[in-house]
Order: C-alpha cells, then structure tokens, then sequence
C-alpha cells in the first residue's frame, strides 16, 4: 500500500520538473487543461523511462506552499471526472489513482498518471502534448518519433535455454506438432518433405530451435514437465477451477506443459451440455452445445499465446453455471476491445512473437487478426451474449467471459430479427443488456437508430424494438404504465379518500409496481411527486400542506 502522505513529501523537495506538475486550483480547474497535463505528461514519463508522472492540486507551484483544493469533492465526482476524460485519451488511458490527502486540514489531490504505453503516443482529443521547461507545448516531432521507433520489448519466448536439449521435449508432443505442422502448410510444403526432415530440421522449421539450441517457447509447447525447471522462475500452468452459482469452488484442477497436449485435457473438464430448450423460436437449431467449439479453444489459446510469463501468474480457466472465464497476465497489446474488433490484418507486433509463430505452425492460432473477431461473430451467430473483456492496466491481467446461455431474451431476439446490425452495434446494445455504460457517441448511435431509448442507467431496448421482438410484457415491466393509466390508479385512490385526502406516499405504494422497475426507489418516489403535481396543475387534484384530495373535475375523470 502506498503512502501518498511520504510521496507528496519526497515531491515537494524536489522542483517541479517535466513529470511534475502543481496546481493551486483552489476552487475549480478547466478539466480540458487537465486533459493537456495528462497527455504532456503521460509522454514526458514514457520519454524519461519513468512509470509514471503526477499532477498536484492544491500546492502553489511556485512556493509549494499547501493551498488545499475543493476541486471535484467526493468520490462520485472523482469517478465521473475519470469516465468523461477516459473519452478523449489515446486507447481510453486514465489516471491510475486520484488520490485525496489531508494536509494540515487542508485536501490534496494526487492524480497518478501512466506513462504512454511503449510505441504510443498520448493524446487529448486527438492532439498530443509535451514540456518544454514548465510550459505545455505540443509534442515536437522528434518526440513524437522517439516514442513511436521505439524498440519492442525483448521477446521473452524466443530466448535460448542453454541447458536444454531435445531430450527435454515430450516425444508424443513433437509427434503431434509434426501432424498439425503438415496441415498447415499442405498448400506450399509436401508432407513427403516434412516427413523426411530430422527432429532437429523440423523444430528449426517451426521456430522451436534457434542456431541448435531449444526456445523457451519450445519448453512451452512441447516440453516435458520436467523441463519446467530449465526456464525457472516463469510459471507454465493452467488452473482450471469450478465454481457453482455462489462461486463456491466445487473442483479444480491444475495443468502443465507441454501445452500443445495439455490443452485438449484442460478443454475436456468444460460440461459442454447440448441445450435443448433454446430461446429463440425457429431460427435456433433443434439442439446445439452450450459453448462453440471454436470459441472456448480460441480463447484459451489466445490466453497462452499472450501470457506474459515474466509475470510469474497462472493462466485461470474457471467454469461458471452458464459462463466460462478465461484469465491472463500481460497488457492487452490492442489497448481496447473495440480496437481489436476493428483492426483488419495482422497486428504490428505480439509481446511473445516466437511462441505465436510456433502456435500458428501447430494450427493452435492465426496471426491474420480474426480470432478475436471470430469469437464476437460466432456468439453473434448463436444469438448469446457478447463476450466480456476485463483489461486491468494497472495489475497487469486480462480477462475474457464467454457466456452459454442468455441474459435478456429481447437482445436475442434483436439478433434474430435484424441481421442487418453491424459488430459494433451489437456490442453497444449488449452492453445496455447488461446494464453497462456506453459512450455518448455509441448512445446516440442507437437513438437515431430507434433501438433505445431511457436516460443515464435507465437505458433500455425501445418500443419499436420491443413490438418487433414480440417482448411487449419485458418492455412495460421495464418502461412502466403510461402516465394515463397511472393517472386513472390515483383518481381511483383519491375518490376512496374521500374528505380524509391521501399522502404521497399512500399513492405510491398504489402504484408502485406499474411504475418503471429501472428506477431506484427515491428516483420513483421523485417520479411520483411529478405525476402528483401535474395532476394538480391539470385541477384533477388539490393540496393542503401535504395531503392531497379529488376535486370536482377528477371525480367527472373518474366517471367519464
């Protein structure tokens, strides 16, 4: 845990510098100027080799003197201030910690900010920002060229091990690997020709041996358990576990190399049920698996082609009632999701390239970028949700949830009626299934589309989509009665009233259940006072103090 109070010391007695920055912001901050800070500085610290740099408010840059700040008070506006600026930075990048100190009764506001990840540069809408002393200046083109050419990171599969020999390789694996290899290449290789080469022709060929000696992405794939101690300390393990509805773990079970071989045990632990009651109607199979094939290998190759092995982490694989997780160390190379989805071709670079070579010539993955796409396209196809992506910057991990069953039978039914919706759209509108934030930009999308409606948290499938989808129950439940109806309930409760009147809240428990199930119960309480009050601007309802009664022209309502 850090101690932010020792941080801010160790700052202060240190000039402000180009990965430093104070602010006095006593009262408020432009927060598009903040957004300039994030991106000078974000690049500053990638320049100078830094993890990180940080932005002060509430010191006076000058004298460094505790001015305390009321800038962005509390925890909820914290958060926002993260989620509105995450919109306008380079792949979605945002301050890792904003972090509130007491100094002398006076509050500071730390924001932690990462460095650029390596070969990108930061930028705030759409520009990118550098120092030049303590001012703020575009990035000049030399740093601009300096982040973008710099050199991968050493591939950490593709190293020698001194003291391995193919007798550290599991023969069953290499016999296996042999196969798949002439599968691939049946178009350019006769298989009379690899079937000729030697062992150690064949692993040179497939990028498992180097200058005649094993890769530590040979030990991976085809190594022998044994072998795991020649690339000490990595960890080579996959840990599959069970878990019922409560996450309670039921079972678990751990796996080693050689992955090549390992993998099809690990996948044989998934209870891959056939369905047989299957939403939809007759566009469904008469039966199907819970899970594509495809899909639920696809993942887990992916998982072992991405790892980032000098991390010291377990690949976990956790089967779930009606959900698979799969989970990994490393960053996630495209930045985000939508990224990934929208990238056509290969990707520039792959954190462990020798071991990707190796798993394409084994037919374990493509390197023409459509696996991930693929997996979207097929659940798409299946009418199931989207899969879930978890991408933890700051601890490292990536996560990926493949779902087997359905969330919400409207967003099912959607993919069955429009199959004109293009990827992006479909990951828009299973977010608002899943009750998930989308962006201003992707809300709006969907509104001119007609295939939402609602406000903030409230968003749901519209009317027009629910008519198409036959869930016009679903929609009312969600939506609420229409405010006539709700009108005719409350005459109904004032009429019974009589002389005695009602209170707000006997209205609403009159109707609570017709009124919209998104809202929380102060939102519909406020909801309630709305309705009551338009009644009373309508003369259908008159006030005293706080109880309310029918006046002449309801009772006609009520009769007419």
């Amino acid at each position: 845990m850090e101690n932010y109070n020792d941080i801010l010391n160790h700052l202060l007695n240190h000039s402000e510098n180009e990965v430093v920055e104070f602010k006095a912001a006593k009262n408020s901050f432009d927060v598009d100027d903040l957004g300039k800070y994030f991106s000078a500085l974000s690049n500053e610290a990638n320049l100078r080799e830094h993890e990180f740099a940080w932005i002060v408010f509430g010191v006076d840059n000058k004298t460094h003197e505790i001015t305390g700040t009321s800038f962005k008070d509390g925890e909820a506006a914290l958060n926002k201030l993260k989620q509105d600026m995450s919109q306008h930075t380079t792949d979605k990048l945002i301050f890792r910690e904003i972090v509130p100190i007491y100094v002398d009764g006076k509050r500071v506001l730390m924001f932690k900010i990462p460095a650029s990840p390596r070969n990108i540069v930061m930028c705030w809408k759409g520009i990118a920002y550098g120092r030049d002393g303590e001012s703020l200046v575009p990035l000049n083109q030399a740093k601009r060229d300096e982040i973008r050419n710099q050199p991968p990171v050493p591939d950490w599969t593709a190293q020698l091990v001194p003291n391995a020999t193919i007798d550290d390789l599991d023969e069953l694996a290499i016999a296996t690997a042999r196969i798949m290899y002439k599968k691939v290449h049946a178009s350019n290789i006769p298989a009379e020709e690899v079937n000729g080469w030697t062992t150690e022709e064949f692993l040179s060929n497939s990028n498992m041996m180097r200058d005649g000696q094993i890769t530590r992405a040979a030990i991976l794939l085809l190594g022998k358990p044994s072998a795991l101690d020649k690339i000490h300390p990595a960890v080579a393990q996959i840990t599959w576990t069970l878990e019922d509805e409560e996450e309670i773990v039921q079972d678990y079970e751990h796996f080693g190399i050689p992955f090549l071989l390992t993998v099809d045990k690990v996948l044989a632990k998934i209870r891959n049920m056939t369905m047989r009651e299957l939403p939809g109607g007759t566009l469904f199979p008469d039966t199907m698996k819970q899970y594509d094939e495809y899909t639920i290998r696809e993942a887990l190759h992916n998982a072992i082609a991405h790892q980032d092995y000098t991390l010291q982490q377990r690949i976990v694989f956790v089967e779930s009632p009606g959900k698979l997780y799969y989970g990994n160390g490393g960053d996630f190379i495209p930045g985000t999701i939508e990224k990934a989805l929208e990238h056509k071709g290969p990707q520039r670079h792959y954190r462990n390239d020798c071991l990707c070579k190796g798993m394409v010539h084994f037919n374990m993955i493509d390197t023409v970028g459509r696996g991930i796409k693929k997996i979207f396209t097929l659940q798409r196809e299946r009418f199931f949700p989207m899969p879930d992506y978890d991408i933890d910057k700051d601890e490292k991990t990536v996560g990926v949830t493949i779902y087997g069953k359905m969330i919400d039978e409207r967003y099912s039914a959607l993919l069955k009626s429009s199959t004109k919706l293009t990827l992006k759209e479909c990951l828009w509108l299973d977010a608002v299934q899943k009750n998930r934030p989308i962006t201003k930009a992707a809300i709006e999308h969907l509104r001119e589309k007609r295939l939402i409606e609602g406000k903030g948290k409230n968003l749901t499938i519209s009317l027009g989509v629910a008519k198409l989808t036959h869930q016009l129950s679903q929609y009312t439940k969600n939506k609420g009665l229409a405010y006539e109806t709700l009108l005719k309930l409350i005459l109904q409760l004032a009429h019974n009233a009589g002389e005695e009147g009602f209170k707000r809240n006997d209205a609403f428990e009159t109707v609570e259940n017709a009124l919209p199930d998104t809202k929380d119960r102060k939102s519909k309480l406020f909801y309630m006072g709305r309705i009551l009050t338009k009644m009373s601007s309508d003369g259908l309802l008159k006030v005293d103090g706080r109880t309310w009664y029918i006046t002449e022209k309801g009772e006609s309502e009520i009769r007419s």
